[in-house]
């Protein structure tokens, strides 16, 4: 066999990739996904044991100190022009539908959402501001549900020869599985591409030099832990080439400034980082910008904008619920040394608090049908309680006490998931009583519930009948299972109106509707403008496009967005 020297291997040859001509998986290279069912038990199972081990293993294996034996960071400067369009999106790689209609709009040479009387040409850097993926990290999970439906919004780099460059901050999903995933697709040095963005980052974390003394800063504070030393020094070599009258963008992982009026710890690390490294600068803090809600909300105070816009693509979470006015940092914060505390006041939010409110009676429809592995899980336990309660009465007459050993743990089990499901503050914390009542009441109505069902099932022929547990898991179960669930919607909604289980309201409908990113833009004059953009319905019918000219995206909408600002006015900072 003569074999020709000059021949080149066949894995050396580039791969020829066709536009795909249909929604195929095979020719998509990713699996579109349907929205999370975050309410589904086996699902929080996962994500809680991934949330402990999370916790308990990220003290010792902490990949933002192992970051820091990857060599010298790069620099990250964009100021060499005289304006600059920045997109800011945070929550996404939820479902396809919702995911994929703001990665398309993001994926756009330019838009002209309702309310702005200018096109706004796509950013010359994406911003991804947490929790990229859900429910948890992995390979996989990162390629269809984030990757993947970003480069078919964007295949390849436009024609234009200017390729926008993407950052991203780690969420706490993104710490599920130690970070792993997330370095690997966002921080490589090979293959450095995500769809037409390329990747520029080295670390968790970044920092950007933009034109006019602008600086953009991203920081990785892993669900609200001690800033690591690697990760100090590294901006504080920054804040070294910081001037006084240059200002600054803080992109962090969660709205810490909203979080602390329940918890007045969430903000100390965010405190600590801005007290001890950016204020011997002199340089303002203008903006800060995070994900982590799943809408968008803006709050005003002197000299700074706190910004939550979390609509890339995961389950819409409340507005309504939202305080008026907040103290940044709070007055009550165990901190001896915190920054002045500063009064925020809400000025915009998306969707409105009428819009918010109108989603509650939703629950009673979505949350069977978005969850149906939770809807069994009820009817299993109602069934059971059934079952034991009505044994223990059938047994009064040998033993005069109703409640007998199984139905004593069928008490406690209930009662311990509902205070549990309530997620009490721990003793001393705001809101302590009021979450431990809640939880007992709600427990109480479900054992009423039971009760009420063994009353029925006993005054019925059915308990007559020859196998028991069958009988009932066939014919009581799916009754019970659907009731049980509209009595924990009727719950969700009372709870709602004392602030308890605000995010589980809304997490059992997964509505993957009202999204929302920013689009801001450094002018040549040195002012920033921050376009909110929110997409009141997502589309949900997709087709693809074959023909289109290679950077356009593969996959088009049927029914054409429409984009609008979120706000009356864009903001000028």
């Amino acid at each position: 066999m003569t074999v020709d020297p000059t021949e080149v291997p066949a894995e050396a040859q580039p791969r020829v990739r066709r536009r795909p001509a249909s929604l195929d998986p095979r020719e998509l290279g990713f699996t579109p996904q349907g929205p999370v069912p975050w309410l589904a038990p086996l699902l929080l199972i996962n994500a809680g044991l991934r949330t402990v081990l999370a916790h308990l293993f990220g003290a010792y294996l902490d990949k933002r100190e192992m970051q820091g034996a990857l060599g010298p960071a790069p620099d990250h400067d964009h100021s060499d022009t005289d304006e600059l369009w920045i997109d800011y999106v945070a929550d996404l790689g939820d479902g396809f539908d919702a995911t994929y209609s703001i990665a398309y709009l993001l994926a756009q040479p330019q838009l002209r959402p309702d309310g702005v009387d200018r096109p706004l040409p796509r950013g010359r850097l994406l911003v991804m501001g947490g929790d990229q993926v859900y429910p948890t990290a992995s390979g996989e999970a990162y390629e269809n549900r984030s990757k993947g439906p970003y480069e078919a919004a964007l295949p390849v780099a436009p024609p234009d020869g200017v390729q926008p460059t993407l950052f991203a901050v780690p969420g706490n999903h993104d710490w599920y599985d130690g970070l792993t995933a997330f370095l690997r697709l966002f921080a490589r040095r090979r293959d450095a591409q995500f769809g037409g963005w390329r990747t520029e980052q080295r670390r968790s974390y970044f920092a950007i030099k933009l034109p006019h003394g602008w600086w953009l800063l991203g920081l990785d504070e892993q669900a609200g832990s001690y800033i690591d030393d690697p990760q100090l020094d590294y901006f504080q070599d920054v804040a070294d080439r910081i001037r006084p009258e240059d200002r600054i963008i803080l992109a962090v992982p969660a709205p810490t400034w909203v979080k602390a009026a329940d918890r007045p710890g969430a903000y100390d690390s965010v405190d600590y980082f801005v007290r001890k490294v950016l204020a011997p600068t002199g340089a303002p803090v203008r903006l800060m910008v995070s994900g982590d809600l799943h809408h968008y909300a803006r709050y005003s105070g002197p000299g700074r904008e706190l910004i939550t816009c979390g609509g890339g693509g995961a389950y819409l979470v409340a507005t309504h619920s939202l305080p008026e006015t907040i103290t940044v940092p709070p007055r009550d914060t165990l901190v001896r040394n915190a920054s002045t505390p500063r009064d925020y006041q809400i000025k915009g939010r998306f969707p409105t608090v009428r819009e918010s409110r109108s989603y509650l009676p939703g629950i009673f429809w979505r949350l069977p049908r978005n969850n149906p592995g939770f809807a069994t899980f009820i009817g299993i336990v109602h069934t059971m309680l059934m079952l034991t309660m009505s044994g223990a009465v059938r047994g009064e007459e040998s033993s005069p006490q109703l409640l007998t050993l199984p139905l004593g743990l069928m008490l406690f089990f209930v009662l311990g998931a509902t205070i549990a499901f309530a997620k009490p503050p721990r003793i001393g914390q705001k809101g302590y009583a009021k979450h431990w009542l809640i939880g007992i009441a709600h427990g109480l109505a479900h054992l009423s519930a039971g009760a009420l069902g063994t009353w029925a099932w006993l005054s019925s022929p059915l308990s007559t009948w020859e196998w028991q547990v069958v009988t009932a898991a066939i014919i009581y179960g799916p009754i019970a299972g659907f009731l049980g669930t509209e009595l924990l919607a009727l719950y969700l909604v009372i709870a709602n109106f004392f602030t308890v289980n605000v995010n589980e309201v809304f997490a059992g409908q997964g509505i993957d509707d009202a999204k929302s990113f920013l689009r801001m833009h450094l002018a040549a004059d040195g002012t920033l403008t921050v376009y909110p953009i929110a997409l009141r319905k997502v589309n949900r019918r997709w087709a693809a496009a074959p023909d289109a000219p290679e950077h356009s995206p593969w996959i088009v909408p049927v029914t054409p967005l429409r984009p609008h600002l979120a706000e009356d006015e864009p903001i000028r900072i």
